[in-house]
């Protein structure tokens, strides 16, 4: 399970990457294009828009599994034992539920788009396509949250091959 988890971590860091790239090049071409060619092109900053929407979406599931989204922690970090695993447990299940409810609710909007057949004016690609980067941060999140939950109750087992033979 954690190889499967491990993996989806690099898909999306590499699709972070990839979109990032995608995006300072449409701007940066865009920038050059206004200022230099002055040839009237279409898409460049639509691109970046729509790279940037990923980004922002799996940056969102990135930083729950990190613990790295601004939290109010000031409660939580003076509880111990057992209300302290009552309350996070209670978190996972709101996040959960929330973004499995937004992962249902976006996925519709995504068949809506592909149903209606609604073009971008630039790039003129579906506009399921940029829509699509919310069902799939949603489900990440969910995906992703449900293991950290379930690591509550059961935590990992240590790998014994890193530290060799016990005494």
């Amino acid at each position: 399970m954690k190889k499967i988890f491990k993996g989806l971590q690099q898909i999306e860091n590499w699709t972070i990457i990839i979109t990032f790239a995608i995006m300072v090049i449409a701007c940066f071409i865009q920038v050059v294009n206004r200022n230099i060619f002055k040839i009237p092109v279409t898409g460049f900053e639509e691109a970046a828009k729509y790279a940037m929407i990923y980004m922002v979406m799996l940056g969102t599931e990135m930083g729950l599994r990190d613990g790295t989204q601004v939290s109010v922690t000031a409660v939580v970090d003076k509880l111990h034992g057992t209300a302290r695993k009552a309350v996070q447990v209670i978190a996972k299940v709101i996040v959960i539920g929330f973004s499995a409810f937004l992962l249902s609710e976006s996925w519709a909007m995504v068949l809506k788009q592909i149903q209606i057949g609604q073009l971008s004016p630039g790039l003129r690609m579906p506009m399921a396509v940029p829509y699509a980067a919310m069902p799939i941060a949603f489900a990440l999140i969910t995906v992703i949250q449900i293991y950290y939950l379930i690591r509550i109750f059961v935590p990992e087992k240590k790998d014994d091959s890193q530290g060799g033979e016990q005494a």
